[in-house]
C-alpha cells in the first residue's frame, strides 16, 4: 500500500513564508521585493523576486521529486535546445515547516501561448515541432524513467485504461464511446520501439511563451523524463488544425503509431476531464470528435 501523502496546506505558500526562506537561504537577494506571479500555477507556486528572478516551490507532496530533477537536468538540456528554457539560479531546502526542496530560476520573459499573441500559427508549430525534434534527440543515459514522479509521461498508456474505461462508461450517450473505445485499444496494443528519448511530459499553452508573436520558450519541466514521445504531440489536437497541425507533424520528423499513441494521451485526458466537469464542455466533445475522425494513415 502506498504510504499517504504528507499533509500540508499548500495555502501557506504565501509571500511571508517565501520572504522567510529567501532571507535565511539566499541572503544575497534579501533587498529584492517579493509578489506572487501572476500565472503561479497549481502543482508549483510560483513568485517574482525582483525583476530577472522567480522563485518555484511544490504546493504538494506528489510534485516535490520533480524539484531535484530539474535542478540536475535542466542545465544539461538547457544547453543543447534551441530555445530557451528555465535556468536554476539557487536551490533551498525545507525550512519553516515547508516540508521540500525548491529552487529559485531565471525569469523568463514572455507571455503564455494564445491565439491572439501568435502572429503566426504555423510558423509557431514548425518552432514548436523543431523544439521537440531536438529534445528528443539529446542524449538520455541516467535521465529518469516514467513513474509516479511525472505521472508515467513517456511510459505506455496502458497505466490509464482503468481510467479511460470508467470515463468511456459514464460518458455513454455524451460522445461516440465505440469509436472512442476502439482508438483507445489501439493506442494501448502499440508501444514505442525504440530508444527512450527525453521528453517534456506536458507541452501545453501554459507551458510555452511568446515575445514579438513568436516561440521564445518552454517552461515547467516537472513532468519529463525519458521514454515515448507520443505523450508530447498533444499539440497536434489541442493546439493546432489544418496547415498548422501538418507542419507541427512534420517538424517533429516522427512518424509510424507514435500518433495513435499521441491521441490515445489526449484521448484519455479529454475523457476524464469531460466525466468530471461540471458541464459537459463543448470545447471538449469538440476536441474528442476530431480524435476521432484523424486520418492516421495521412499522417
Amino acid at each position: 500500500m502506498d504510504a499517504p501523502e504528507q499533509s500540508f496546506d499548500s495555502a501557506s505558500i504565501n509571500v511571508a513564508l517565501v520572504r522567510r526562506l529567501i532571507d535565511a537561504q539566499c541572503p544575497q537577494w534579501r533587498h529584492l521585493p517579493l509578489r506572487p506571479s501572476e500565472n503561479s500555477g497549481w502543482d508549483n507556486r510560483t513568485f517574482r523576486l525582483g525583476e530577472s528572478l522567480s522563485v518555484r516551490l511544490p504546493s504538494a507532496e506528489r510534485y516535490a521529486p520533480q524539484v531535484k530533477k530539474e535542478q540536475q537536468w535542466l542545465p544539461w538540456l538547457a544547453d543543447r535546445l534551441p530555445l530557451s528554457i528555465p535556468q536554476l539560479a539557487a536551490q533551498g531546502s525545507p525550512a519553516f515547516d515547508y516540508p521540500w526542496s525548491w529552487s529559485v530560476y531565471h525569469w523568463l520573459p514572455g507571455n503564455i501561448a494564445t491565439p491572439d499573441n501568435i502572429r503566426d500559427t504555423t510558423r509557431f508549430a514548425e518552432q514548436l515541432g523543431g523544439f521537440l525534434r531536438a529534445l528528443h534527440r539529446v542524449e538520455t543515459e541516467g535521465a529518469p524513467v516514467p513513474g509516479e514522479h511525472n505521472f508515467f509521461r513517456g511510459g505506455h498508456l496502458s497505466v490509464y485504461d482503468d481510467e479511460t474505461q470508467t470515463a468511456l462508461t459514464q460518458l455513454h450517450g455524451v460522445i461516440d464511446t465505440r469509436t472512442a473505445d476502439a482508438l483507445w485499444k489501439r493506442a494501448i496494443a502499440t508501444q514505442w520501439q525504440a530508444a527512450p528519448v527525453w521528453v517534456h511530459g506536458d507541452v501545453a499553452p501554459g507551458n510555452l511563451l511568446v515575445q514579438n508573436e513568436t516561440l521564445s520558450a518552454v517552461i515547467d519541466f516537472g513532468c519529463c523524463g525519458a521514454g515515448d514521445p507520443a505523450c508530447d504531440l498533444a499539440p497536434t489536437w489541442t493546439m493546432f488544425r489544418g496547415k498548422s497541425r501538418r507542419a507541427f507533424i512534420g517538424a517533429t520528423g516522427l512518424a509510424g503509431d507514435v500518433w495513435i499513441r499521441a491521441a490515445g494521451w489526449v484521448l484519455w485526458k479529454a475523457l476524464i476531464t469531460l466525466e468530471s466537469a461540471n458541464e459537459r464542455t463543448a470545447q471538449l466533445q469538440q476536441l474528442i470528435d476530431d480524435l476521432l475522425s484523424t486520418n492516421f494513415h495521412a499522417i
